[in-house]
């Protein structure tokens, strides 16, 4: 079974995210060791909270270079909640540098006549990207479930896996980009649609995981 590692940087709950990985048949490791998370056969960066302090923790603890490095050697990698903003360069939120994966920023929802800010509860995906295997066996709009204030701008839009409207406004609610997505809402949170996209990705990771087996580099020689 694969090694997912879950990275630990005390921003969230982070048995949450476990739970839903184990129910999804995964192996998943809390960790913020860089070496175990580089040594992972995937890595999970799940997150709730402000964006400085998440980039804070994770510079204290050593952690901004070996995430890069998994994403770079083409790792699957998944983002939750505020592990997809700090994925881009910086937030309205803050002053912190974030990860820098992706170019864009981290907006604030706009005020308007009614609308609640924070976003929270049950919103259904546009899914801009509809053929990821993050969305097999999924309705073609599903619900799922958020808590944010801020969402991210990315300056290619074309990393867009999924969004979302909010009162007037329709943002980003996922991207996707080779090997790492990353999801605003909560899959842990979100029902039978959520923990479908986490098996998705864990049966991802496998297929992966099996392609480096020892047998099949033998076979490939």
């Amino acid at each position: 079974m694969a090694v997912i590692a879950v990275i630990d940087y005390d921003m969230g709950n982070l048995h949450s995210a476990c739970k839903g990985l184990e129910k999804a048949g995964a192996n998943p490791k809390i960790t913020d060791s860089s070496a175990e998370i580089q040594q992972a056969d995937a890595v999970v960066l799940p997150g709730v909270g402000s964006f400085d302090p998440a980039m804070q923790h994770l510079t204290s603890r050593n952690l901004v270079e070996p995430i890069k490095n998994v994403i770079a050697a083409g790792v699957p990698f998944l983002g939750i909640c505020l592990g997809l903003q700090i994925l881009f360069e910086k937030s309205e939120e803050g002053n912190e540098a974030g990860i820098g994966i992706f170019a864009g920023t981290v907006q604030r929802f706009k005020s308007e006549p009614g609308l609640t800010i924070p976003h929270m509860g049950w919103n259904q995906l546009q899914l801009t990207q509809p053929h990821l295997p993050v969305w097999k066996n999924l309705d073609e709009n599903p619900w799922v479930y958020f808590v944010h204030s801020y969402y991210v701008a990315p300056a290619y839009p074309q990393i867009n896996a999924a969004t979302i409207t909010h009162g007037s406004q329709t943002v980003t609610a996922a991207v996707a980009h080779q090997n790492v997505m990353a999801v605003q809402f909560h899959p842990e949170k979100s029902s039978t649609a959520g923990l479908q996209m986490l098996s998705n990705f864990v049966e991802f990771v496998n297929s992966k995981s099996a392609q480096k087996s020892p047998v099949s580099a033998v076979s490939n020689s």
